[in-house]
């Protein structure tokens, strides 16, 4: 899911980083229009955390009223904190969750979101790691290690231009 970042200054530790749920500052996160199947949805997002590696991230995120489908770019278990949502999966599966309950969407899939009245979430996301991802990490860090100039490009091959780092 796309997720506003918050700056976390030189005061914290990236090792170690702690927070109440309504301590973190949640920003506009807008619904893609094309996804609203009814009401006018208005959903805000805040980073608490992100990993070292940067290949996950812990956010918290609420909406208003309204239905929608959404789609999952990374793995992401959410847990409830507050409202209720009911979830149907491509696949035809309904779940009803509210607080308390702890679900898994897998990337690259979509669900149909019907908030009644007003959902907060935690969200812990993962990014899914394909041959592509990989190889564009790869690249990358091969371009960051040679200082990131443009010379260093045609080092890189064929990959470089065909894969944007």
């Amino acid at each position: 899911m796309s997720m506003p970042q918050r700056a976390i200054g030189p005061d914290v530790n990236p090792l170690f980083i702690a927070a109440r749920a309504d301590e973190v500052v949640l920003e506009p996160a807008p619904i893609n229009p094309d996804w609203i199947v009814s009401g006018t949805p208005v959903a805000r997002a805040g980073l608490h955390s992100p990993s070292i590696d940067g290949r996950a991230s812990t956010h918290i995120w609420d909406c208003t009223e309204g239905s929608f489908w959404w789609t999952f770019g990374d793995d992401e278990t959410v847990v409830i904190l507050e409202g209720h949502v009911r979830v149907t999966t491509e696949q035809g599966e309904v779940r009803a969750l509210g607080p308390g309950e702890i679900a898994y969407f897998a990337g690259g899939t979509r669900a149909l979101w019907e908030v009644e009245g007003y959902v907060r979430k935690i969200a812990f996301c993962r990014q899914v790691m394909t041959p592509a991802t990989m190889l564009r990490a790869l690249l990358g860090r091969m371009r960051r290690a040679v200082g990131g100039q443009t010379a260093a490009v045609p080092m890189l091959g064929t990959f470089a231009a065909v894969i944007p780092l």
